[in-house]
């Protein structure tokens, strides 16, 4: 038996119907007084470093992570939109903490970051396009140096540069292929020494990881400093600090590293910011974010990129490691229809029911719950439907979390928003329950 299909209009036509609270209003609620907050317009704001100070951590962290991806989808940003929503709607202090998205993505296959259906943070185009001008910022820094390095290189190097081996790249946030690698310096006398070049996209820029690492401005221009940006002839480094570019680079970041806050459709506090790749940087949206969230709310959802083969461990061992965060649980998020792409089965025979292919596919949710398991962390599967889904197919599903210990919870956040997520929400309060209050539990990074 499958489920009936509703009609659910386009996400942007959902975005744009919505009627989104002043987020004077969501800072507020938050505790937040107007100092804490640069409005940017109505329904964005920034929050200053500031509000950490003075507010310790209260909050419960919990972990959105999944199955490897696929071109099916599996829907992490919208069911940690929807979950988060589902908790509100239980009563509960909930905020979720996610990256921005790039616009290589947004103008590539993939398309925006914001979640889907009755699950997205709004305003959905603003957050999806340039927002607040943080990717732009990074952009600006990350180029700045590269333009202090060839200026360099042109007034004599008297570093002892080798051209040869210059590592920095350049950075643009589009998917433009005739960038990746370039010649420069072909204009004579006054261009600067030729040669070799690349284009990085901004989430792939050691900036962008640098920013959502740093615990404030001076860190900030501390590990700016340390960036190396080439080698000598004899094969020693060279700094950002040798060409004295770190305090330039902060002054350009000043206002990125505060957090920004928005909203979701249901009128939740949501932080958005910064967006490292998980398969080159560690996937996860900036620390500062996570521990305003923990600062501010109860129950704080937060995402890592790609699977929990990748972003999930990457946030256990880097952001958790360094930062001392401690999460209590963690939502694994599958689709049957992705699974069944593990199984072996072609995108466009995806609507056909196969519950053996499921059962074939299984074999990776096996795995990422098992990951997920060995750093001490309680999890749960969301299973986040399709209207193709057959009963005999999640039933298919369920086994498997049966077997290794885990509830399967159907999720139905992209059609009915924070009331389609109560399932899964109230799963997640069960394994916070079982837990140890504040205290992360048994976690080990590994």
């Amino acid at each position: 038996m499958t489920a009936t299909a509703t009609k659910v209009p386009p996400d942007i036509a959902i975005a744009q119907a919505a009627k989104l609270r002043p987020i004077r209003d969501v800072a507020a609620e938050l505790g937040l007084s107007d100092d804490d907050v640069e409005l940017y317009g109505r329904h964005k704001a920034k929050i200053a470093l500031r509000a950490l100070e003075s507010r310790a951590a209260k909050g419960r962290l919990v972990l959105v992570t999944g199955i490897n991806p696929t071109p099916a989808g599996e829907g992490k940003s919208t069911v940690t939109v929807g979950v988060t929503q589902a908790l509100r709607r239980l009563g509960k202090n909930a905020i979720l903490a996610m990256r921005e998205p790039s616009l290589g993505p947004v103008f590539g296959v993939k398309g925006g970051a914001a979640g889907g259906g009755y699950s997205q943070v709004v305003p959905m185009e603003d957050i999806n396009l340039h927002f607040t001008g943080d990717f732009h910022a990074i952009a600006t820094a990350h180029n700045l140096l590269s333009a202090m390095l060839d200026a360099h290189l042109h007034h004599g190097n008297a570093l002892g540069i080798d051209v040869r081996r210059v590592i920095w790249p350049r950075t643009i946030d589009m998917n433009d292929r005739a960038l990746r690698n370039v010649i420069v310096g072909l204009g004579g006398v006054s261009g600067g020494p030729a040669r070799e070049e690349r284009y990085v996209i901004i989430p792939g820029s050691e900036i962008m990881a640098i920013l959502a690492l740093a615990t404030g401005l001076q860190d900030l221009e501390t590990r700016l400093a340390r960036i190396i940006v080439a080698l000598r002839g004899d094969k020693s480094a060279v700094r950002a600090s040798d060409l004295k570019a770190q305090g330039a680079m902060t002054l350009l970041l000043k206002d990125a590293i505060n957090p920004n806050l928005v909203q979701t459709l249901e009128g939740g506090p949501a932080l958005v910011h910064c967006g490292p790749f998980g398969n080159i940087a560690h996937g996860c949206n900036s620390l500062v974010a996570t521990k305003l969230g923990l600062a501010l709310a109860d129950i704080v959802l937060t995402e890592g990129g790609f699977g929990a083969d990748l972003g999930a461990e990457k946030f256990f061992d880097i952001k958790c490691r360094f930062a001392g965060l401690k999460p209590e649980a963690a939502i694994i998020v599958a689709t049957v229809r992705a699974l069944k792409m593990h199984g072996g089965v072609k995108k466009d025979q995806l609507g056909v029911a196969s519950p053996a292919a499921v059962q074939r596919g299984c074999e990776n949710l096996r795995r990422h719950i098992r990951n997920v398991k060995k750093f001490g962390v309680p999890a749960l599967v969301a299973l986040n439907r399709f209207i193709t889904d057959s009963d005999d197919e999640v039933e298919a599903v369920r086994a498997v979390g049966t077997a290794e210990g885990v509830d399967v919870v159907r999720c139905d956040v992209w059609e009915k928003g924070g009331e389609g997520g109560v399932a899964v929400a109230e799963a997640l309060l069960g394994l916070l329950k079982t837990g140890t209050s504040g205290g992360g539990g048994a976690f080990n990074p590994l």
